[in-house]
């Protein structure tokens, strides 16, 4: 075995390029996704739809995440993780392109209100249930070309595809708005289709499908000690994150006093520096980082740059402030997310790594789930400022507890 328990055998040169795809098709899916973050604030106000409202889209999303995650994780231990990736990466495109015709219908007026509303959240529903296949899975995949030693780096290959996904999609996403609002969501779901077939056609198997897979009722006994804080801080963080996320082109646009129009271009410029500090720090820093200090000495670190950026946003009222804000915000995730992966992947045995990949998405999808309603609530009742002194407080928090705690990764016996 190169890697895994239960991954077949593979020269160096293959799981190398069995990384380099794996690094491609999530990069490709990241980037259908980032594309629609500079649009969704203008679009919803075109729909006529409040800012609550409009973080309803993302909770729905999220919400399916969290329940089908674990279910995923699992699945992929027993069927393969190459099918469960394909299937996901079908249902994003499936799910994008009825969002953006059910979008285009209100532009158009056919369908206003309430129906609006619904059809488009359940357009989300239907995407969060099977797009929730990806992410674990490539996790999964990835920790099983991995030897335990270099599993915080290859955790950071993941996060640094995530990272240029952002850097290139925003701005693709404001330039493609030039054309329509709902033209980067059908660019979404045509790129979702290409990745799959990428992912069929050169993908290779990393497990075979039933080698010594746990029931697949244990997958929550797996979540006990250190990994309960793991889990944690994985949820709380992403709740700080994307409480940004889903404000930051209503922040931008109202304080810039920027149209409609100009909103897009703006928020993708500032995203797509965020995505390019974030990927900078996940595919260099994170390497040499990763072989001197432990998961747990790099997760506080996180939290403090990561708390600095969101405090900083809090009072930022320029582009530039906004932009060096979100470029600690950036710095500070792209730490966080492949350490709490790293700590999380060492603390179970190598035939468990889809099931705690799983949970690890959901604690993720809880945070997705929650945060867009907090961040919009706020926005639209307390004051534009209010989600990032939220957030940045939330980060304070966490620090504390892992400062008290001190989880430690727990290394379990082989097999």
């Amino acid at each position: 075995m190169t890697a895994s328990q239960g991954a077949p055998d593979a020269p160096a040169f293959s799981v190398g390029r069995a990384k380099l795809i794996l690094f491609l098709t999530i990069f490709v899916a990241m980037l259908g996704l980032s594309v629609l973050f500079p649009i969704f604030g203008p679009l919803s106000r075109q729909l006529g739809l409040s800012e609550s409202q409009t973080g309803w889209f993302s909770t729905a999303y999220s919400l399916m995440q969290f329940v089908f995650s674990p279910i995923w994780g699992a699945r992929s231990e027993r069927i393969g993780r190459k099918p469960v990736l394909v299937m996901g990466l079908i249902g994003f495109s499936l799910s994008f392109g009825l969002f953006a015709i059910v979008a285009d219908l209100g532009l158009r007026g056919v369908i206003t209100g309430t129906l609006l509303f619904v059809l488009l959240v359940g357009a989300r529903f239907l995407g969060g249930i099977l797009s929730s296949a990806t992410l674990p899975t490539a996790q999964a995949m990835m920790a099983d070309l991995t030897d335990r030693g270099n599993r915080a780096a290859a955790m950071g290959l993941i996060g640094a595809a995530f990272g240029l996904g952002v850097i290139f999609g925003p701005g693709l996403g404001g330039l493609l708005a030039n054309f329509g609002l709902t033209v980067p969501v059908y660019f979404s779901a045509g790129l979702g289709l290409v990745t799959a077939v990428l992912a069929r056609l050169t993908l290779r198997e990393t497990r075979v499908p039933n080698t010594a897979a746990p029931a697949s009722g244990n997958r929550w006994a797996l979540a006990q000690g250190p990994v309960v804080v793991f889990l944690v801080i994985s949820a709380l963080f992403t709740l700080a994150s994307v409480g940004m996320e889903q404000t930051i082109s209503f922040y931008v646009q109202d304080n810039l006093k920027l149209t409609v129009a100009q909103t897009p271009q703006v928020v993708g410029g500032m995203l797509a520096l965020f995505g390019l500090i974030s990927a900078a720090v996940q595919g260099g820093a994170i390497r040499p980082l990763s072989k001197k200090l432990s998961p747990t000495m790099l997760i506080p670190a996180g939290l403090v740059v990561m708390g600095a950026g969101m405090f900083a946003l809090s009072a930022a009222g320029a582009f530039w402030t906004m932009a060096g804000s979100l470029a600690l915000i950036g710095i500070g995730s792209a730490i966080l997310g492949p350490s709490l992966s790293a700590a999380l992947s060492l603390s179970v045995n190598e035939n468990q790594q889809g099931q705690i990949a799983g949970l690890n998405s959901s604690a993720l999808a809880l945070g997705r789930m929650t945060g867009p309603l907090i961040g919009t609530g706020l926005y639209q009742s307390v004051s534009h400022h209010a989600p990032y002194i939220l957030s940045g407080g939330v980060l304070v928090v966490l620090l504390g507890v892992v400062l008290v705690v001190r989880p430690q990764v727990r290394m379990p016996a082989p097999g």
